[in-house]
């Protein structure tokens, strides 16, 4: 047996706080020495965090970089150790995002990148380019601080691996294990046993087990330890990296991290035998005959032993079942971890939430009540940092500290429901009880003499009164009286967030929590500068259809009963009056349901569809219930409304990913904002589709049935891919 104890980490790093990702960096590094472990895996841009964007254009950062490495190897940190670290490094006129390799306070070899994730979310093509000349290493020559301080001149620069004495290793970074030809795959034929994937891997719900599946099937069929870092936490923006740091030997998990958590610093560490690699790999004919003739990559020779042999007293880490979340878990403990992260790091003192008794704002508070209830939970674990965070911002004296989450809540939640001569007894109660339930100080007001102050201005102006139109009053009236309640609303929650600390003799503020998610943003369903323009939003890009799941699951778990009867009520803004007969409903105020919409969703972006694609893939997923002649006003109602309110997704406040067809268009969803509404080209061509399939019958047999393989199981046929995925959540991933 050739016996090797590897260490891979979570490690929740601040994008340019290099004090703080130092500090962390020591620690995972501490730890996996204390565990005995001879290789150390952080994550991808560890020292400086992965989400400084253009921060890497600067120079500083860089060289801060360089300043942390530096004290890294001038200490004993790396002694008996192989650690590698991820920094951007500038090689004459290019920057590269690099994986540095050390060992015994010495530079063994700097692995620059060399594919780069550049679309979804990602934009490093934007800072980093990529390293073009494989198959070799050259010479780089350190930094004059460095080089005097490590007294070394030049190291190793490129792709290729790490020959010691008793194994291989090599790095494969991040977005390169999924590229079409990765490179464990000639590295393996190299002989290299131990890959090592440093990521910055964002949380999206039901994407995990696409990652699993990755590093299983690299070592399945060709034999290998596959060590996986990644970050944890909110670094600075709206992505929230989800840990889960892991070892897989020959396709078999054996070590795996959390996903969510709020530790600085997580390490796994694993006992693996390497004469398991090398025997699978003995064993694949296929493997042998390619190998005999790889290309050969080039490599760096260290005269050093990792290995250690057979010892009864060091057990072999042993295969597990892999740890998954079901999505409302994720949507409870994703969020609430983010929402954590930036209330620490943001200097505010809590939360403030318009609590209206929906399933949106409800939604929201009860992951606050989630974040509550982890960060206690956390606490009575012994973990140290998050005691001290929260007695910091709870405000607790006298070496008293937070041991309740409904007290906890007490001390950092406001809610606050603002109601109008149109809101229900119903949701007021709703909102009342839910937050007794968390714990939130809540707040019952009436915005009903701001809205008539408000009128009256208007009305000494013009001479004009506004009426509603279920009394008369024209669309345009009746829209500037639901805007002027909502607009109301989110300048009364600034106000609040802003001066309730000082009126309770507290320091500090609150932030300004919104609640409208990812299908209302599609449709342009909320209203410019209400309270959905907020400091950030939990729940921005989650659908409706996951978050009614999610207040189900809430009710038993997280222990807020009411939310059952939230989650059955009918979704309404209450921004109309109630009549005997009428009350006004978001599914007939948009002209569509939710289901349609996240369909619309995935169709747009995922699939890439225009109008006139979208309304072919409907014809083929509907067709068996809708003439065509309706699935085209279907998609020209979704696409006049999408196009018309495009311009609110360039204020939509900043929100946590979740959801692989958001409209976000800081950087995820990058479209204009100005359309030509009545797209009459495409419209025009669905029209004439529309006469060539004689749109008034319905053409198709049940398209669930059709084309299915007797016997098959979930058979989805007749629909084409497009079709099929646009229904599934999992579509985009």
């Amino acid at each position: 047996m050739r016996l090797l104890k590897v260490a891979t980490c979570n490690l929740n790093q601040w994008a340019m706080d290099f004090d703080t990702n130092l500090k962390n960096i020591k620690e995972s590094i501490l730890r996996a020495k204390q565990a005995g472990a001879v290789i150390r895996l952080g994550p991808e841009l560890e020292i400086t965090g992965y989400g400084c964007e253009d921060h890497f254009l600067e120079l500083d950062t860089v060289s801060h970089a360089w300043e942390c490495l530096k004290d890294i190897l001038l200490g004993d940190w790396t002694d008996s150790i192989l650690c590698c670290f991820g920094m951007p490094v500038i090689k004459g006129s290019e920057r590269y995002n690099c994986q540095i390799f050390c060992m015994n306070r010495k530079i063994i070899m700097i692995r620059p990148k060399m594919w780069l994730a550049n679309d979804g979310n990602y934009r490093e093509l934007r800072w980093f380019t990529t390293w073009k000349q494989q198959n070799q290493l050259v010479d780089f020559q350190l930094p004059r601080n460095i080089s005097e301080a490590v007294l070394q001149e030049q190291v190793p620069f490129g792709y290729g691996f790490i020959q010691l004495l008793d194994t291989a290793v090599a790095a494969e970074v991040c977005e390169e294990l999924f590229t079409p030809v990765p490179p464990h795959t000639e590295l393996a034929l190299n002989g290299v046993e131990v890959f090592m994937n440093a990521s910055g891997s964002h949380h999206q719900l039901r994407k995990l087990d696409l990652r699993m599946r990755a590093f299983i099937g690299a070592t399945h069929t060709r034999g290998g330890v596959y060590m996986y870092s990644n970050h944890q936490g909110c670094d600075g923006g709206r992505l929230y990296y989800d840990g889960c740091c892991c070892v897989v030997v020959n396709g078999d998990v054996v070590a795996q991290g959390s996903q969510f958590s709020l530790k600085d610093v997580e390490v796994a560490v694993a006992v693996v035998d390497l004469d398991a690699v090398s025997s699978l790999r003995g064993s694949i004919s296929s493997f042998q005959e390619q190998a005999s003739c790889k290309t050969k990559v080039a490599s760096v020779k260290v005269p050093y032993k990792l290995c250690k042999s057979f010892n009864l007293q060091e057990a072999v880490s042993y295969p597990f079942q892999i740890k998954y979340h079901v999505p409302e878990e994720e949507i409870a403990y994703g969020p609430a971890c983010w929402l954590w992260d930036y209330l620490r790091r943001s200097g505010a003192s809590g939360f403030l939430l318009p609590l209206s008794g929906g399933a949106d704002s409800s939604s929201v508070a009860a992951i606050v009540g989630c974040m509550c209830q982890l960060v206690a939970k956390e606490i009575a674990n012994g973990e140290e940092q998050v005691k001290a965070d929260a007695i910091r911002i709870g405000k607790y004296a006298d070496g008293k500290f937070p041991t309740d989450s409904k007290e906890f809540a007490k001390r950092i939640f406001y809610t606050v429901f603002m109601g109008t001569e149109n809101s229900s007894e119903a949701t007021t109660s709703r909102a009342k009880v839910l937050a007794d339930e968390i714990g939130a100080w809540h707040i019952n007001l009436s915005i009903d003499s701001v809205i008539s102050a408000l009128l009256s201005l208007f009305q000494t102006l013009t001479g004009k009164c506004p009426r509603y139109k279920i009394d008369g009053g024209s669309n345009a009236e009746n829209l500037g009286l639901q805007n002027i309640q909502a607009r109301i609303r989110m300048v009364v929650a600034f106000m609040l967030a802003s001066l309730m600390p000082w009126v309770h003799n507290k320091s500090g503020f609150y932030l300004v929590l919104g609640s409208s998610n990812v299908d209302e943003a599609l449709r342009g369903y909320l209203t410019k500068y209400d309270c959905s323009s907020a400091d950030i939003n939990p729940i921005g890009s989650i659908s409706k259809t996951d978050l009614r799941s999610f207040l189900r699951w809430a009710a038993d778990h997280l222990g807020y009963p009411s939310l059952a009867e939230i989650e059955a009520a009918p979704p309404t803004a209450e921004l109309e009056p109630i009549r005997s007969n009428y009350s006004q409903l978001d599914e007939v105020d948009m002209g569509m349901t939710y289901e349609e919409l996240s369909v619309y969703g995935r169709l747009r972006k995922i699939f890439r569809c225009g109008p006139v694609s979208m309304f072919q893939n409907l014809c083929l997923k509907w067709g068996s219930k809708l003439t065509p002649a309706e699935i085209a006003e279907k998609v020209k109602h979704f696409f006049k409304y999408y196009s018309i309110n495009r311009h609110k997704m360039t204020v939509l406040t900043p929100s946590y990913h979740a959801e692989s067809y958001s409209p976000e268009d800081n950087r995820f969803d990058l479209r204009q904002f100005l359309y030509n509404s009545r797209w009459p080209f495409q419209f025009r061509r669905i029209d004439e589709l529309v006469s060539e399939a004689n749109g008034d019958k319905v053409p198709l047999a049940d398209s669930s049935n059709l084309n299915a393989v007797p016997g098959s199981v979930d058979q989805v046929g007749g629909m084409g891919v497009a079709a099929a995925g646009s229904g599934n959540p999992s579509s985009g991933i």
